[in-house]
């Protein structure tokens, strides 16, 4: 397994670090930790800063107590930063690639992205964002699950990755009742509301078990939630109540006008919690 962790020398980073030599030391993973050196600038600032960035890189392997006894190497590349951590990560064979949440710029982000979230919109890896302190493994995730493929598919890299025991992920699927707002307008009485969203969680539930069927998602394990509501707001709710550690989502990799327009749930996710996201982009088509 080999798990790619980028830095940029912050505090944030520190915590990813931290968890990536946590999860690489209890899976046997080999562990990249990178730094990317921005070169657009002088060629003599961009040597100086590359030789201080190698220096750094190798003080945290030995200096950090996460990082000691793990399989560690450091890389230091050239180029924009999210362009970097993808070119590294084809470099390696990256498995999963570990990060720390970025700080927020208003207005660039709802144009461009931060770095984060321009790395699971155009790379095919899974990306783990780290905000909690890496001071133990997981113990309470949750995947969002709505009835996709990316959502599946999400759910099957977080198991093969070993990121927590089938026992502490939990399954979440929100759903809508679009008759209730309607029938409450109209004066119709509390109960039968209640029973009319309660048939519809009956048949959300349903479509739900069998999804996860065919999919071979089922486990007796898996504990499942059928909530009503919006998505994000479900998650959310979920989110405080259970007290969960670890997020798991898919990503419809949308790009352009659209995807700035509308944004997504786990775009609208990364900016909101501040819990560890498992962020896992489509599968990807082979390119001839």
């Amino acid at each position: 397994m080999q798990i790619l962790a980028a830095t940029d020398f912050s505090t944030r980073s520190h915590r990813a670090l931290r968890k990536a030599g946590l999860l690489a030391g209890a899976r046997g993973a080999e562990l990249t930790i990178l730094h990317v050196v921005d070169d657009d600038r002088h060629q003599d600032l961009i040597e100086i800063e590359s030789r201080e960035a190698e220096r750094i890189l190798t003080e945290q392997i030995l200096g950090m107590v996460e990082l000691r006894a793990v399989q560690c190497r450091p890389m230091v590349v050239r180029g924009d930063p999210f362009d970097g951590i993808l070119v590294a990560a084809r470099m390696i064979g990256a498995d999963l690639i570990v990060m720390g949440a970025h700080r927020k710029q208003l207005l660039r982000d709802i144009f461009i992205g931060t770095t984060i979230e321009r790395v699971i919109r155009t790379g095919s890896y899974p990306v783990l964002m780290v905000n909690s302190e890496a001071d133990e493994p997981y113990r309470n995730a949750m995947a969002a699950v709505d009835l996709s493929e990316p959502s599946a598919n999400a759910l099957r890299t977080a198991k093969s990755l070993r990121l927590v025991g089938e026992e502490g992920i939990t399954l979440l699927h929100a759903f809508t009742a679009p008759g209730k707002r309607k029938m409450s307008m109209a004066g119709i009485d509390q109960a039968a509301i209640a029973t009319y969203v309660g048939s519809e969680r009956e048949r959300a539930t349903d479509a739900f078990v069998a999804f996860l069927t065919v999919n071979e998602l089922c486990s007796p394990n898996l504990p499942m939630r059928i909530e009503e509501g919006e998505p994000l707001d479900v998650i959310e709710r979920v989110v405080e109540t259970m007290k969960v550690d670890l997020l798991i989502l898919g990503t419809r990799g949308r790009t352009g006008l659209l995807k700035v327009l509308l944004g997504s749930v786990t775009e609208e996710a990364l900016r909101r919690f501040d819990i560890d996201i498992l962020a896992v982009p489509p599968v990807r088509p082979l390119q001839a």
